[in-house]
Formats: C-alpha cells, structure tokens, sequence
C-alpha cells in the first residue's frame, strides 16, 4: 500500500465527533507514516485493555482488529494489560462508580484476553506489557506534577461526570486519576499512536496528548474507533443487556447472530470487525445502494468472514451451510414477531410470553414432540433457562426472533 492507502485503512471505522479534529489526526498520522518510512523505523503503537472480564464478545476485538491492521504493515503493536488502571476502572462510560478489581482477578482476565487477541495479532510480533510497571513506582511529587496539567473543570465538565455531579451522585476524587494514569501510560511506552474507542476521546487526545507533550515527547496521534452495536443494530454490544456475539460461542452460534444484527449496522460491521479493505467495503455499499447486491448475501458474506477469524474457513463455511438448512431450507421468514429475552427466564416462561403457545401445558407438549427448537436445535428441557438469543421455532410455522 502506499502512504494514502494505508491512511484510508488505519482511519477505517474511526470516530471523534468532529470533522476536523478527524481531519487533523489522519494529516498527523499521515505525516508520521511518511517519516517512519524516511527513517526507517516502525510506528510503536498500542492499545491498553483494562482487563475487568474474562467473557469477551466481538465488542471487544474492535481495536484488537485496528492493532491488527498496524501489524500487518510493518509497526510494532504493545498490547497493554492495564494492571494498574484496572483497580481503579475506567470511568469513561460510566454513570455510576466502577467496583474495584483485586490484582488476582486482573491477571486471571488478563490472560483470556491475551489468548483472544492472539486469534487477531501475530502472537511472535505482539509485545505484552504491564501498565503498574511504571504506575506503580509514580511517586507522589510526580503525580502533582501530572495533575498540575489539567483543571477541575475539564473532568467535571466530562458528560459522564457531569450527569452524576446534576443528579447528586457520588464523584470521587480517584477517578479523575484514571485519566492522567492513562496519558503517563502514552509516555511511558513512547507510543506514536494510541488506539481506543469513543469512550477513551478525552484520556487520548486530551489528557495523553497534553501529558506527551508536557514531559517533552511528540504527542502520540489518536486512533478513535466507534462502538460496535449489538445485535439489535443500536445500543453497544453489551453482555448485561443480551445483545452481544461471544467469542467462546460455536461457529454455528455466532453466524446465527451475525444474521440476526439488522442491515441497518452491516456498514458498521464491515468497518470494524472484518478484515476488509476500504475499497472492499464501499464497493459492497454501493452494490447494496444500487440493488446488485442482496442485503441477505451481504449479510451472509459478513458472517461468513468474521466466522474465518476465529474459527478458519472451512469451519465458517460448515457454520453457513448450518445455516442454509435450518432457515433458508426450512422457509424460515425474513420478518418475524420479536420478544425481549427477561433475566431468568425459563423455556416455558419464553414460550407462553412470546406468544407461542396458548397454555403451559401446550408447551410443555410441544417440547415432549421435539417441536421447540432455538437456531435449529432441538430443547429438550422445559425449566432449563433459556439458553441465548437466536430464532426460536415451535412446530413449522410459528416464530419468534428472541433478542
């Protein structure tokens, strides 16, 4: 690729909010790219991951996959494990205080995210670092130094921040760490470009860039990624609100669930968690736009390549023809009535809630026949919780898409 090809790639799937700050982050990469090239070098670029959960869904492979991208084109990628941060927790994207974790619950989640990444990065090129190798020896006098660059006002201002300080909320003067924690991280590292989601805009390119700069470095560029939506093409990929894709579920499974997200999000999920090309992917747009390409293909070539990544070909074209048997074969219907999965919810309670069957009893019989089936599988067992979201099926003709 040449300098404007890779630019075009790296700012792939990225968001600030404003156009020119966009602008002003691709002209610095840009420029960047050029010296490294001149001089021989490699961009060092990095990602930090507070490492609070060991359940990973695709969500969390998005700067994973930006990571990727630099890898493959020559740069030395750090993946952080926040060691330090994590016992604070990013208060980012939150409303309300984040629960500490205990230094054994981070190296536990640390390691499951490690061996996720390594289905993305080249495990060999990947360096694994510790942020409390440096945080964890900051002394005090340094710390005021760092806090010296910033003012109450640009935390309290922040809208999390701010929507707990309105409601009278609990704002704790530790949190406000977290930030200035993150941008030491930037410096310590000598990081050329820092990748995060839009939830990270102010740790990276406020707080970062003005801590770079303050401790005589040149300011790392930012590489801001929007959240992947989840299932139901809206809200963030989120396991607590049922519309995440596992990465630990079977190929099947997640195929099922790529052809469940709404075509409204397939830009997004050609941008952020395939393996795509710019040119690819406005191609394929454009294909959609003029009726040459069907959504329900296009979908299906989505699926089958975030399938590719994690499982490997074959294994994702097994996962399609699964999916061809069971929906297309069986004429299962493009549109079907939807019902929101409940915590604790049993097969039963499922099937008499979404409107399935007339009684319990009913249900309880159909189950006996093996007529209740969820993405084609049969379930046996009426007080089992209701495994997952997917199409949920009683006798031929009645549907239902679980969410």
């Amino acid at each position: 690729m040449n300098i404007d090809e890779q630019v075009a790639l790296l700012m792939q799937g990225t968001e600030y909010g404003d156009e020119e700050l966009k602008q002003a982050m691709a002209d610095e990469l840009r420029q960047r790219l050029i010296e490294a090239e001149k001089e021989g070098r490699q961009l060092k670029v990095y990602c930090g991951f507070d490492p609070r959960t060991s359940d990973l869904h695709l969500g969390h492979t998005v700067p994973m996959r930006k990571l990727g991208q630099f890898q493959e084109l020559g740069h030395e990628v750090t993946f952080l494990v926040g060691s330090f941060t994590s016992l604070i927790g990013d208060p980012s994207d939150q409303d309300i205080l984040r629960p500490r974790l205990t230094q054994e619950q981070v190296e536990q989640n640390a390691q499951t995210y490690a061996e996720q990444a390594y289905r993305i990065l080249d495990r060999t090129k990947t360096r694994i670092r510790f942020n409390s190798e440096w945080l964890s020896e900051l002394t005090f006098e340094e710390l005021i130094g760092l806090a010296s660059n910033f003012t109450i006002q640009q935390f309290v201002t922040r809208e999390n921040f701010r929507k707990r300080w309105d409601n009278g909320d609990p704002l704790y003067l530790h949190e406000t760490f977290y930030s200035i924690m993150q941008g030491f991280d930037a410096h310590a590292l000598k990081a050329d470009v820092q990748v995060g989601g839009t939830d990270q805009l102010f740790n990276i390119v406020t707080a970062a860039r003005k801590i770079m700069s303050s401790l005589g470095d040149k300011p790392n560029i930012a590489i801001i990624l929007g959240i992947l939506p989840g299932t139901d093409g809206e809200i963030k990929m989120s396991k607590s609100l049922g519309n995440h894709i596992p990465l630990l579920s079977t190929p099947e499974d997640m195929y099922g669930k790529i052809m469940s997200v709404p075509d409204k999000a397939m830009g997004r999920f050609m941008r952020m968690v395939t393996r795509w090309p710019p040119a690819q992917v406005a191609k394929m747009e454009a294909d959609l736009e003029a009726g040459a390409l069907h959504p329900r293909d296009a979908k299906m070539a989505i699926a089958r390549e975030i399938v590719s990544v994690f499982h490997g070909p074959e294994v994702a074209l097994a996962a399609e023809e699964a999916f061809k048997k069971v929906f297309q074969q069986k004429d299962v219907p493009d549109d079907m009535p939807e019902y929101l999965l409940r915590p604790g919810q049993n097969v039963l309670d499922v099937l008499a809630a979404a409107g399935l069957v007339t009684s319990k009893s009913e249900a309880r019989r159909m189950i006996e026949q093996n007529g209740v089936r969820l993405d084609g599988k049969v379930l046996s067992d009426a007080g089992a919780n209701f495994p997952h979201t997917g199409v949920l099926q009683v006798g031929k003709r009645r549907f239902v898409r679980v969410k």
